[in-house]
């Protein structure tokens, strides 16, 4: 086999302020709200700058309240480099209190669910398109008005 190696690469945090848009229960048996990401921050050793309004997070909620997540963001780097990040994820907890808490946006102790995404980038900033090539994943909490995620580079 072949390691893996894990590389810090930021932190990200985006602001969800406004209350999500419900679309309801979808044919495939999921009920599915999307959630305008109105702004935010990240930060790390290589990159840092600001999350730009109008990006997505995409949820569907499994009969069993696990979460099935689609986000699409376009970060702004402190240099003024755009970058088009996507993740897709899961989120769910460990007991149905867990749950329950979840997806009526209380606070959970950080570590209490299990919250993961795979990360991608697209940048024609010619200085990140190491970015382009790259797949990422990352653990995240959720805070009041928006997730938190440490993203990790798979080297």
């Amino acid at each position: 086999m072949t390691p893996i190696e894990l590389r810090p690469l930021f932190t990200i945090k985006a602001d969800v302020d406004a209350p999500p848009q419900l679309v309801g229960a979808v044919p495939h048996g999921y009920t599915r709200r999307v959630m305008c990401v109105s702004g935010g921050h990240f930060e790390g050793e290589r990159l840092r700058g600001r999350v730009l309004p109008g990006g997505a997070d995409v949820v569907l909620e499994r009969p069993d309240g696990g979460l099935h997540l689609d986000v699409r963001l376009v970060l702004e780097t402190s240099a003024g480099e755009l970058i088009y990040m996507t993740y897709s994820g899961r989120r769910n907890g460990p007991t149905p209190e867990i749950m329950n808490k979840i997806v009526n946006r209380e606070p959970i102790p950080r570590g209490a669910d299990y919250f993961r995404v795979a990360v991608q980038f697209e940048t024609a900033a010619p200085g990140l398109k190491w970015l382009n090539d790259k797949i990422a994943i990352g653990t995240g909490t959720r805070e009041p008005n928006g997730p938190v995620y440490d993203v990790w580079e798979v080297a």
